[in-house]
């Protein structure tokens, strides 16, 4: 079977050419943020590894938000491995001794206290005291970013990170906190696995995206699905803001100003945007798709849709463009809350491996995406056309 990348051959070759799509008559409506991309300089081995710990097991001191405020603490200690499971969280197999699944009692939730102990559930840090109690609780990065292989069980295995966590139901999880107002609870429990609004806590709207991936990320520009800033922006944005991290953060454009003394995440954001910059794209599984299709489908790619997604890094962004809604038929009202009020050209990356598709999730598979770019952008392929286009994403 053909590698990738011969897959990838003709596109390379017709790349330059920027074929029609929506380069021909996409409006620049805002710019990327001011912030300078650096590329991936002085990424050292050493930097990527110290950054791996800090994605997997740094709070940046959020406990103030997830204990004190939150008190979640309190709910997960009445939470059994089964339940916490359900609802997408993930366990770490290679965090836990041997043959311990084996005797534990997943139905108690004194395993999930010890589970913690052993720093086995996935983007969860907790301080458990001799008797087996919680008495503090944080997260991390890992927590939407990383899943696991499920080699082990549903839901236990080795992680997979910068993997977005698609059965984590997030709004469920912090809905169950006994400070929040009832209405505040309603919206979260709304949301449903694999989606998290990161504007909620600001504005008060609720328009929630699926969580994205966090691999593939070193020649994209800009970080997030409306482009406000690289990778490093967007880090210091969810650690401070919607983590709860002990920080700082500043965006005049979101009227957004937290100052945080000691502050724990901006000395650290180096490393994190190193290890995530490290993380590539997982490989299509060989088998996974019809080969001949393929590459007949890189031929229709090439000629519809690289105006937008062209280049290494397969957005047009890299140069500075937005796009507005309804230019390729989004909804439109997560963009109005946004400082550039526009939507990015999504890289493409691993696209086998999360559903579903756009910001919102409204496509549920890449046949769904293929035929709403063929009806929005007047496209005009025909039935075979579109499967040779979809198994050609699948090598993406």
């Amino acid at each position: 079977m053909p590698c990738q990348s011969t897959l990838l051959l003709p596109i390379a070759m017709v790349s330059a050419a920027l074929l029609s799509g929506c380069s021909d008559d996409a409006r620049v409506i805002g710019s990327a943020h001011a912030a300078t991309y650096t590329g991936n300089d002085a990424m050292t081995p050493a930097l990527i590894a110290q950054g791996k710990q800090i994605f997997r097991y740094d709070t940046f001191g959020d406990e103030q938000k997830w204990t004190d405020q939150l008190r979640m603490h309190e709910v997960v200690s009445t939470v059994d491995p089964i339940t916490a499971l359900s609802v997408g969280l993930k366990v770490d197999a290679d965090a836990l001794p041997p043959g311990i699944l084996a005797s534990a009692d997943l139905s108690s939730p004194a395993t999930t206290a010890a589970l913690l102990k052993l720093n086995a559930v996935v983007g969860l840090k907790a301080s458990v005291d001799a008797d087996n109690h919680i008495t503090r609780l944080g997260i991390t990065c890992a927590l939407c970013h990383s899943t696991v292989d499920d080699s082990v069980a549903p839901g236990i295995g080795h992680r997979l990170d910068g993997w977005p966590n698609r059965d984590l139901n997030v709004g469920a999880i912090v809905a169950l906190s006994p400070t929040l107002p009832a209405s505040a609870k309603a919206v979260l429990n709304g949301w449903g696995p694999g989606k998290y609004d990161p504007r909620f806590n600001i504005d008060g709207l609720n328009t929630p995206l699926v969580l994205p991936p966090a691999y593939g990320l070193a020649r994209v520009r800009n970080e997030t699905y409306t482009a406000e800033g690289p990778v490093a922006y967007w880090n210091a944005y969810v650690a401070v803001t919607q983590m709860g991290g002990q920080g700082n953060f500043s965006d005049p454009r979101l009227g957004i100003d937290v100052h945080q003394s000691p502050d724990l995440v901006t000395s650290k954001l180096p490393a994190l945007r190193a290890y995530q910059l490290s993380l590539p794209a997982p490989a299509p599984v060989p088998g996974s798709y019809d080969v001949a299709a393929a590459r007949r489908g890189s031929a229709v790619f090439a000629r519809d849709c690289m105006g937008c997604h062209n280049g290494v890094t397969g957005t047009d962004n890299n140069g500075g463009k937005l796009h507005a809604a309804a230019e390729t038929g989004m909804d439109g009202a997560y963009a109005a809350r946004t400082a550039n009020k526009a939507y990015r050209t999504t890289p493409l990356r691993g696209l086998a491996y999360h559903p579903p598709y756009f910001h919102d999730g409204s496509a549920a598979t890449l046949q769904d995406v293929v035929a709403h770019y063929n009806q929005v952008r007047r496209l005009q392929l025909d039935t075979q056309q579109q499967r040779d286009l979809v198994e050609f994403l699948k090598t993406l």
